[in-house]
């Protein structure tokens, strides 16, 4: 019973998200490479977004990395009994030797990234993870989803001095 109370609260509170990040998430395309992830591990999202951003496709990379950030740290928050040195090592060192270059693009242009962020939140409404199910792990998925919401709301507020210190560092603000 409380389990079923949760899971309606989760939909709600994920429809809530979706009609409100639609507006901001309109103009970015979900790349069609996310389809074939399914219910794979999180760490193929890194791959996958590791590649596309090889092959020029950067924005797509940005998406799928961000998908994949969300949903390996729920993994993670949902598998508490993992080994130190497998999974939460292995995202550790994704996270630096993928994410890095990913992030250096992404920051560059705030509004953009933004964006992202909204439609990946949306997608992930729409497309629950089939490899840490929300529905199992409805706790963690709302502080997960939450962070993520938070570090965006972080990016708009402090939007002025992300550019400023990319400016002094010579990276480029293409916004």
């Amino acid at each position: 019973m409380i389990a079923r109370a949760v899971t309606r609260v989760l939909a709600l509170i994920g429809l809530l998200a979706l009609l409100g990040t639609a507006l901001h998430a309109q103009s970015v395309r979900v790349p069609p490479e996310v389809s074939s992830l399914g219910a794979q591990h999180p760490a193929e999202y890194y791959k996958r977004a590791s590649s596309l951003f090889g092959a020029g496709r950067k924005d797509d990379a940005v998406f799928i990395f961000y998908l994949g950030q969300l949903r390996y740290r729920a993994h993670l928050s949902a598998r508490r009994d993992l080994k130190p040195d497998g999974d939460p090592a292995l995202f550790g060192s994704l996270s630096e030797v993928v994410g890095r270059p990913l992030n250096e693009y992404a920051f560059g242009d705030l509004p953009a990234l933004v964006e992202i962020i909204d439609a990946v939140l949306a997608f992930d409404t729409a497309n629950p993870d089939r490899f840490t199910p929300p529905a199992q792990f409805p706790d963690v998925y709302v502080g997960v989803r939450d962070g993520l919401a938070k570090m965006k709301a972080q990016l708009v507020k402090d939007a002025d001095q992300i550019r400023e210190t990319r400016r002094k560092n010579g990276l480029e603000n293409r916004k």
